[in-house]
């Protein structure tokens, strides 16, 4: 496979195998389950398939490397299938292996919510063995009496089924013993069917048919990862209420079916291993972790943390193999990997033993700046020798004077010793080596110091020299040589308190790169400033300005945009009538954008309502119209309906008085098959007068008020019901007389 995780070629290997005889689909099963050691389907196929040649060696050593790491119950009940296949002629030894074998796969998935077949499979096996006498047919009634007991308190899906057996089962041997037993089992069988009916709705959000592949951020996975923590934290709160015991046994299990998907997840490792630990059980918590870096080899966050659990418990030895096996033969280790065994080993083995250990891995490939600096600290802070610490840091500066951050690192720690002078002499060594691209931080470092150590002339004479060696990458030398405000803000700037409002920083930025592009000309149009491509640097004691901006800026045409003019004084235009052709003369909002024959052309694929609706609104050229105004327009429009049969719309002229809603119900054909001729009369009278009441009254100003009008207007329309034919309904409350759709 190309891609070692591909799922839909790895289904594609697991058919192919199924058409293939057992000993040339052995490299392809084997393929498979070492790239999904969890993946319970294909070793069930890989199993039936030696079953099926009766190849019984092969068939133990495959359950022997699956069964305890895929807890799913068509696994096991296929290798119960085997047992019994193998024990069935052995008479009384193979009998008993089979109830042993009953007992182990119970004792491991019996907490299945799917596993109440096996239990019934269990029960069936135990009332099928002979008893020859009266004492080995107590003790076979005996038994089965205690696995019922032990499946009805199960939360599985058959546990109703189970109970019924049970209450069976019971009375067929006692009615008098059977009725003190089932209301002392009545309880609890209760309690398992309520948290079986709970933790079903968790369960059925889990895929049991993923294939465990590392995370790689599909929406399917994080579905998966929280239903799984769902559950989980489903069952550490003991729904149930049993015993710890049997409570954590539960939690145990669930852990490692939700590994079975999770496989490379290092998160529920973890989790799963502080969970052992804060339990109590320390050493399944070892396990867990050793189990975890077989599965995530290259996962050193484990690493650290099974190390951190052993030194923890005083197991420094072990937690000494642990950073070892991170660092390996040295070659290969990590600069982190060094200091962390730098930190373990002044922990556990003293300052001596650190030290030692820091002289080694100065010498590897590996060793970055990062380790002197942790070294040198730690001697500092821990070990409070100022002298050692600054003898590191100068063995460093031999080897890493090319590195900023060492030297930034080395100018904090000579911060703390106030040593004003060597900071001095470290800044000029650092500056005079370092290329002028990697030393900006430097220089700023450098008159950040000034302005706290300084006087000014010492800080005016640095941010001079900063500026021209900086202007030597820059185009316009002359411009990043001249003092500007920014840089006051800079020098007298403290922590979060500015000298200037943010409205003033916004504009020196705004300023900054103007100056900067003045004599620039871009072949597309910029909107930088507009965008927020001026990032404003708020640090402790200065102020820098990012100018620069991204390599690749998607910008918009400006050419298309139209340009608003403040000139434009909003207010009523005049509402044009419409022509008695049915065509609106070109007026209102589509005034500025195309000519009149598109105009009319957009207004005839509306329906006649709307066109003399949208001819009604005002011309507007701008952000946004006056509410109140449109709000107004709205209320006094009058609105056509539909006339005639087939159901199309005139429009009638401004003269012409508007149809009321009462004519309109008149003309209509269609009508309510619940309403009366003579109700419906009164209705419309009444809304008619409703609505000239309204009309009639002056237009408030409030929007409160208008706002007040439109839901009388709304709840007396509601009582009309609306058709229309030929066209979809319309007319709205804000729409005149047309309060509402007629009918």
């Amino acid at each position: 496979m190309t891609d070692k995780y591909n799922v839909e070629a790895a289904e594609i290997l697991a058919n192919e195998a199924l058409r293939l005889p057992i000993s040339e689909a052995v490299p392809i099963y084997e393929q498979l389950l070492s790239t999904f050691p969890t993946a319970a389907k294909y070793w069930k196929q890989y199993v039936e398939a030696h079953m099926v040649v009766n190849n019984d060696d092969a068939t133990k050593q495959i359950f022997s490397r699956c069964l305890l790491n895929c807890l799913q119950i068509p696994l096991w009940r296929c290798y119960i299938r085997f047992i019994r296949k193998v024990n069935d002629k052995r008479g009384n030894e193979g009998q008993e292996e089979t109830r042993k074998a009953f007992d182990f796969m119970l004792n491991y998935v019996g907490a299945d919510i799917a596993s109440g077949p096996v239990w019934m499979d269990y029960i069936a096996f135990l009332r099928s063995l002979p008893a020859q006498t009266t004492q080995e047919e107590s003790q076979r009634m005996t038994s089965v009496r205690k696995t019922y007991q032990r499946a009805i308190v199960t939360p599985t899906h058959h546990v109703e089924q189970l109970w019924r057996d049970y209450e069976n089962f019971e009375n067929s041997i006692s009615r008098a013993l059977a009725k003190g037993l089932v209301s002392e089992y009545q309880p609890k069988y209760n309690s398992a069917r309520a948290v079986y009916r709970e933790r079903k709705k968790y369960t059925d959000e889990i895929d049991w048919n993923m294939l465990a592949i590392p995370p790689s951020g599909s929406s399917k996975e994080d579905i998966q990862w929280m239903a799984w923590k769902k559950l989980l934290a489903f069952e550490k709160t003991n729904p149930q209420r049993i015993d710890s015991a049997s409570a954590n046994k539960r939690i145990v299990f669930t852990y490692e079916q939700c590994l079975m998907y999770l496989y490379h997840y290092p998160d529920i490792w973890y989790e799963y291993a502080t969970w052992h630990a804060k339990a109590g059980s320390v050493d399944s918590a070892t396990k867990v972790f050793q189990r975890a870096l077989k599965a995530l080899p290259d996962s050193e966050m484990l690493r650290y943390a099974y190390a951190e659990l052993e030194e923890s418990r005083g197991a420094i030895q072990a937690a000494k193999k642990v950073y070892e096996s991170l660092l390996g033969d040295g070659s290969n280790a990590s600069a982190l990997s060094h200091i962390q065994f730098i930190r373990f080993l002044r922990r556990s083995e003293g300052v001596e033993a650190s030290r030692k250990y820091f002289v080694d891995a100065r010498k590897s490939p590996s060793c970055t700046y990062h380790v002197y600096v942790a070294y040198a600290m730690m001697a500092f802070c821990l070990d409070k020798d100022a002298k050692m610490a600054h003898n590191v840091f100068e063995a460093g500066l031999k080897r890493f004077m090319h590195e900023p951050g060492y030297i930034l690192e080395y100018a904090d720690f000579l911060y703390r010793l106030n040593d004003d002078r060597n900071i001095r002499a470290l800044f000029e060594r650092a500056l005079s080596s370092l290329p002028l691209e990697e030393s900006v931080e430097v220089w700023k470092k450098f008159t950040q110091f000034e302005q706290t150590y300084g006087d000014l002339a010492s800080m005016l004479k640095v941010e001079q020299r900063r500026k021209e060696a900086l202007s030597r990458t820059g185009d316009d030398v002359t411009s990043e040589l001249e003092s500007s405000l920014q840089d006051v803000v800079s020098r007298y700037s403290f922590m979060d308190l500015w000298p200037c409002s943010s409205n003033d920083l916004d504009h020196l930025a705004r300023q900054e790169w103007l100056a900067r592009n003045i004599n620039k000309k871009p072949d597309k149009p910029t909107l930088g400033i507009e965008s927020g491509l001026l990032r404003l640097d708020k640090t402790s004691s200065g102020v820098s300005f990012n100018t620069n901006p991204p390599a690749k800026v998607v910008c918009p045409d400006t050419s298309k945009m139209m340009v608003y003019d403040p000139r434009q004084m909003p207010g009523p235009a005049p509402l044009a009538a419409p022509s008695t052709s049915g065509t609106l003369p070109y007026s209102g909002p589509f005034s500025s954008s195309g000519p009149p024959n598109s105009l009319n052309d957009i207004l005839k694929s509306l329906p006649p309502a709307f066109a003399v609706f949208v001819a009604n609104l005002p011309a507007v050229e701008g952000p946004s119209p006056d509410a109140d105004f449109v709000i107004s327009v709205c209320l006094q429009s009058n609105i056509p309906s539909a006339a005639g049969k087939s159901g199309t719309a005139t429009l009638p002229s401004q003269s012409g008085p508007a149809p009321s809603t009462s004519d309109l119900s008149d003309s209509s054909k269609f009508r309510s098959r619940d309403r009366q001729p003579g109700k419906r009369k009164d209705m419309d009278r009444q809304e008619d007068e409703v609505s000239t009441t309204v009309q009639s009254q002056p237009l408030p100003r409030d929007v409160f008020k208008i706002r007040q009008l439109q839901k009388t207007r709304v709840g007396n329309s509601s009582r009309v019901t609306s058709s229309y034919t030929g066209s979809a309904s319309y007319g709205t409350a804000l729409s005149g007389d047309l309060s509402g759709s007629t009918g």
